[in-house]
């Protein structure tokens, strides 16, 4: 069984540059301070954020500054931040950050389609801006370590191909492939990915349900994210009902995980995975 590596021992951001008041307007540098043992100021979106990210409660007292897209700039000027953390290409311009406070960039990915490698680097490159690059090199120990134990608990799963998707609407759904998150921990897993079609930047393909009825046989993870009444009107659909591992019992819904976090995120993956294989 995974668990948090610092659960209950996150801190209030604190290193050798002063570095205190911190903001953080979107989830993937959220995860990484948590990742650290630090403690936001403030971050955005934090309602949602408890219905993706169930695991890694946000701690009281945590600040909520408005939407991930569109932040209240006025109150966040107004807490005086220290620093404030954001996602490249995602919420308010570059521009708009810096004239408030020093601000840092992460990325998800990069141009291979490798979030993992990705967020490793921006890991490290958070906790030597805040002096703790021993708490970086210790949880990612700690994360390669769960990996290899993980690998050796899951071989069931590689003998046959696994389908991660969660439903948009009543017509589509996002398919994770390789170059997503998850899609890199099944590589590390030897799980083998049933999506081998296209992917965005994100690792993401956005289907039609139809298209799911094309697969061949495949075991297949639903990400429920608060649509139980849209997928029972699917799941009475002739399309949902043709689709080979709906048919053949094949389908799992968990909770949601969040699809574009760094390393809690890619091990509470793993944790999934290893609750559901006795379920099989």
């Amino acid at each position: 069984m995974l668990a948090p590596l610092f659960a209950g021992q996150t801190v209030q951001a604190a290193s050798d540059n002063g570095v205190r008041r911190i903001i953080a307007l979107e989830w993937l540098p959220l995860e990484m301070l948590f990742a650290l043992g630090v403690t936001p100021l403030a971050a955005a979106d934090t309602h949602d954020y408890q219905l993706w990210v169930k695991d890694s409660p946000i701690p009281h007292g945590v600040v909520d500054v408005g939407k991930r897209s569109e932040p209240n700039l006025e109150y966040i000027a107004e807490l005086q931040p220290d620093l404030i953390l954001y996602t490249q290409g995602f919420g308010p311009r570059e521009a708009q950050l810096h004239a408030i406070a020093p601000s840092m960039v992460f990325n998800f990915s990069d141009e291979q389609g490798q979030p993992l490698q990705t967020v490793r680097a921006g890991i490290v490159a958070l906790a030597e801006k805040l002096g703790r690059l021993e708490a970086a090199h210790t949880h990612l120990a700690w994360f390669d370590r769960q990996l290899v134990e993980a690998h050796a608990q899951l071989a069931s799963y590689r003998r046959q191909p696994l389908l991660v998707f969660s439903m948009i609407d009543e017509r589509h759904a996002v398919i994770l492939g390789n170059k997503s998150l998850f899609g890199g921990v099944m590589q590390k897993l030897a799980i083998e990915n049933a999506w081998q079609g296209e992917n965005s930047f994100w690792g993401t393909a956005t289907v039609g349900i139809e298209r799911l009825a094309t697969l061949p046989a495949t075991r297949a993870i639903c990400l429920d994210h608060g649509d139980e009444a849209a997928r029972a009107r699917i799941a009475a659909t002739p399309v949902w009902q043709a689709i080979p591992f709906v048919r053949q019992n094949a389908l799992r819904t968990v909770p949601a995980v969040w699809l574009f976090g760094a390393t809690l995120s890619a091990l509470r993956f793993c944790r999934m995975l290893q609750q559901l294989e006795k379920q099989w």
